[in-house]
């Protein structure tokens, strides 16, 4: 049984962190920090969680040495407290963007401000399981991807590490409102996002930065926010090397995630749900990709979707933990989302 840590968690990606960890039957601790809420009961801010914990949010002052400290602080913030917490925990797993990239010179880019500790961006291991999992048998520093990040880099990787496609590709992502965080401004307002469908990276989003750094290929990738809370989907395209046909595509697919336990292939030929569609996948740590081949023009159109709070953050850094902790992987994430909602 371990103690974890939960840094941010009156946060949308904290409060799934509780959710999951609370459950979880190899934890046998939780302590839930949050500089605005110390004191008061953690169901006041996640209602979800009324009778199934007493817990009440505490500074970080309060907190003892424990197993894994999760990040989930706004983006800028870990990056200035990781060695506090790296002292205080064997593990640490962030779920914030700094510590995504391994290139300084990338970050500043991406984000438009220098990064505070340089010399730690190369000692975290990306919390994909699917790219990493030896890796993250002995990681001590994980630092889980962005939600479209981890959809895109898993709609192409088994075409592109298996040299089927060209090396470039272009990715256009969509997000419901939960992606914005807790404490989004204006433009998350009910009022201003209600029936909209807004673009609002058409060029240089931080998560194009990602999955090329994944994928070893080029990649740009507009986002748009649509009526959603929960959810995100994914549409890569690129294009195939001569000779690929649909048969190849397939199987790099099947051979790829056919023992993967959280990615399944959602590909078929007619049906509501063909494709893979982020609204099933509510509240599970499941990511679908499916795909579809223009062979004559040598097209391939690569889909993906998850929810972005859990297989796109909480989800994915309890699976990581699960690995590093040789525990079984889907333990605590066996949720499989509702049907209809």
């Amino acid at each position: 049984m371990i103690r974890v840590a939960v840094i941010g968690a009156a946060g949308y990606i904290g409060g799934e962190l509780l959710r999951l960890l609370i459950g979880h039957p190899e934890v046998e601790r939780v302590d839930a920090v949050s500089s605005r809420f110390p004191g008061r009961r953690v169901d006041g801010v996640h209602p979800n969680l009324r009778s199934a914990t007493d817990l009440l949010f505490c500074s970080a002052d309060e907190v003892d040495e424990c197993d894994t400290v999760f990040l989930a602080t706004p983006h800028g913030a870990a990056m200035t407290q990781i060695d506090r917490w790296v002292g205080r925990a064997k593990q640490v797993i962030d779920l914030t963007a700094d510590f995504r990239l391994d290139d300084a010179e990338v970050y500043q880019r991406y984000y438009r401000n220098a990064h505070a500790a340089p010399q730690l961006l190369g000692d975290f291991v990306p919390g994909i399981p699917e790219l990493h999992r030896e890796r993250l048998r002995g990681a001590d520093l994980v630092s889980v991807p962005g939600c479209m990040a981890v959809a895109g880099v898993l709609a192409l990787y088994p075409l592109v590490v298996r040299g089927l496609v060209e090396p470039m590709a272009r990715f256009d992502a969509r997000t419901g409102s939960s992606g914005s965080g807790a404490t989004a401004g204006e433009a998350n307002l009910h009022a201003e996002r209600s029936g909209a469908m807004r673009v609002f990276a058409p060029t240089g989003h931080r998560h194009e930065a990602e999955i090329s750094r994944h994928l070893g290929i080029a990649v740009t990738m507009t986002a748009t926010g649509v009526e959603a809370v929960r959810g995100v989907q994914t549409i890569g395209h690129a294009t195939l090397r001569p000779g690929v046909d649909t048969a190849a595509v397939r199987g790099a697919f099947r051979e790829q995630y056919q023992n993967e336990p959280f990615v399944r292939l959602v590909a078929h030929k007619r049906g509501t749900f063909r494709y893979p569609e982020p609204k099933i996948l509510l509240g599970s740590n499941f990511c679908d990709v499916g795909y579809a081949v223009d062979e004559e023009a040598g097209r391939l159109v690569a889909i993906a979707a998850l929810d972005n709070l859990m297989k796109g953050g909480a989800g994915n850094a309890v699976q990581c933990l699960n690995i590093r902790m040789g525990w079984p992987e889907a333990l605590g994430l066996s949720f499989p989302g509702l049907h209809p909602i």
